[in-house]
């Protein structure tokens, strides 16, 4: 089974797809649109040897659409395929903050599975929410789990937990990137040159990864292990507990889930 695959965009999360589903599959035929940026479309075709067309012959020739637009174009684009036949077509939208609710009243009998990647797609491991629409076959959410399942780990899980989901992992990679820029400008500081100071940070980051999927250990004890009593690591981590950084981290962790609720509010009017 290789279904044909159309992105509807080709913005950053569109790219982290692509990239990642060439790297496992060389042979699917993968289309995008885009209604403007055709340079970056261009880059994309070049990149990722995928074919750039317009929206029919992108619905015409592939089995899954993937809707990869910014959430406020959402709607336009379904105003879009309510002029195509799609009653054999599986719909998947990556657009944070669209409820399936959406996709019901434009169009009703269509088959939509909610997928929210994130940008470690590129590199094989994202963890992905899927959420089932009601017409959504059994067939169709085996073709949508396997292609997320290329790409890393997938979870699936009942609508109303998407919003926690896309503040823990769909923006998490950013929390860690922003930990990392800060881990460098402390090593800076200690008198680090930046390059220095930026390997060790990188190499430690994805050698925690690696304990935490690989040890069977949990986050709490892996720090314990790392923390004697009164050491180096322990005035580290006191620090961090004096300025609330666990409770920093929920509060951020809720805000995002926040501004997904807000955004199903904006765009589902």
């Amino acid at each position: 089974m290789n279904q044909s695959i159309g992105f509807i965009g080709g913005g950053n999360l569109a790219e982290a797809v692509i990239g990642g589903l060439r790297k496992t599959d060389t042979d699917r035929q993968i289309r995008v649109t885009n209604r403007t940026n055709h340079e970056r479309i261009q880059r994309l075709v070049d990149t990722y040897n995928i074919m750039a067309t317009q929206m029919q012959e992108l619905v015409d020739a592939s089995s899954v659409l993937i809707i990869a637009v910014k959430p406020k174009d959402v709607q336009d684009v379904l105003k879009t395929l309510k002029n195509y036949r799609l009653d054999d077509k599986l719909i998947i939208s990556v657009a944070a903050g669209i409820p399936l609710e959406v996709f019901s009243k434009h169009l009703p009998d269509v088959a939509v599975v909610r997928a929210m990647p994130n940008t470690s797609t590129a590199v094989l491991h994202s963890m992905t929410g899927l959420v089932r629409g009601e017409n959504v076959l059994e067939e169709q959410a085996a073709i949508a789990e396997r292609i997320f399942s290329s790409i890393g780990q997938t979870l699936w899980i009942p609508e109303e937990k998407m919003n926690a989901l896309i503040a823990l992992s769909g923006s998490g990679p950013a929390y860690f990137y922003l930990f990392t820029e800060s881990l460098i400008q402390a090593g800076v500081q200690l008198g680090l040159s930046e390059a220095e100071a930026e390997r060790l940070a990188r190499e430690t980051l994805v050698g925690a990864g690696k304990m935490l999927t690989e040890s069977g250990k949990s986050p709490g004890k892996l720090r314990e292990e790392v923390t004697s009593p009164n050491g180096t690591t322990y005035a580290a981590l006191s620090v961090f507990k004096e300025e609330k950084f666990p409770q920093i981290v929920v509060k951020a962790v809720q805000a995002c889930a926040q501004r997904a609720e807000d955004m199903e509010g904006e765009y589902s009017k």
